[in-house]
């Protein structure tokens, strides 16, 4: 059983695509004609020109719209495509659960002929996020077990241009940082069962933490100690697009 045929039975109930994360992958793949989506969840930021989705997860393909790319249930590492298939390869948020990364950027490598993307995040910025630096420390160590360092993934993808994406205050994805202004949503277990940060890290180790938030939030200390966070609209927590033409 794969992670997500555990972690993904939430998924089209908390992560719904973001409209504006959604704008910056079709972005990257401007003038891509032919794309293969890899680790492809339930098809989330699935550009317009993917003609073939990977993911190893049956519970996250049973999830995929009638109208999404096919799927085939395969990993990054050992990618069921021909060498110089596509014109550009894409990972959103799933090189942290690859078990070989090398391997993997390999493959895109191989069957790309002129570009990769990867939307990741940035461990040492993250880790000062509010929810992880204040309440949730256990997991923040998952967290840093899971990210992949930045300069790691440019050293094997070369040449690579770097994307900062802010987070919308109503971001309707509902990954790990989205929601920096809307704390109340850390408390429901279903909101936490779609995080890998959360829902890799033991019950026991989050609850003292989530006991703590709940009682800030009914005695407004935490509006008090974050107030600075309550007039913006955007907030940087690390997530990063990495685009490296081939």
């Amino acid at each position: 059983m794969t992670l997500y045929d555990h972690t993904g039975r939430t998924y089209t109930r908390t992560r719904q695509p973001d409209p504006r994360f959604a704008a910056v992958v079709d972005d990257a793949v401007r003038g891509m004609e032919s794309i293969a989506d890899v680790g492809a969840d339930s098809g989330s930021y699935e550009p317009t020109g993917t003609v073939i989705a990977v993911e190893p997860s049956q519970v996250m393909i049973a999830q995929r719209p009638p109208t999404a790319a096919p799927a085939v249930k395969a990993v990054a590492e050992q990618l069921p495509i021909r060498t110089d298939a596509v014109d550009a390869a894409l990972a959103v948020l799933t090189v942290h659960h690859w078990t070989d990364l090398d391997r993997g950027i390999a493959e895109l490598k191989r069957i790309a002929r002129r570009r990769i993307i990867i939307l990741t995040w940035d461990h040492t910025v993250f880790r000062e996020f509010w929810l992880v630096r204040d309440y949730l420390p256990a997991a923040a160590e998952t967290d840093a077990r899971l990210a992949v360092a930045l300069p790691r993934l440019t050293a094997l993808l070369g040449e690579v241009s770097i994307t900062s994406i802010p987070i919308p205050h109503d971001c309707v994805d509902g990954f790990g940082g989205a929601y920096w202004r809307r704390p109340e949503a850390y408390l429901d277990e279903t909101v936490r069962a779609g995080m890998s940060m959360l829902a890799l890290t033991p019950a026991a180790l989050l609850q003292d933490g989530l006991n703590r938030l709940h009682d800030d939030l009914t005695t407004d200390r935490w509006a008090r100690r974050n107030a600075e966070l309550l007039g913006k609209s955007h907030l940087d927590l690390g997530y990063r697009l990495l685009t490296a033409e081939l």
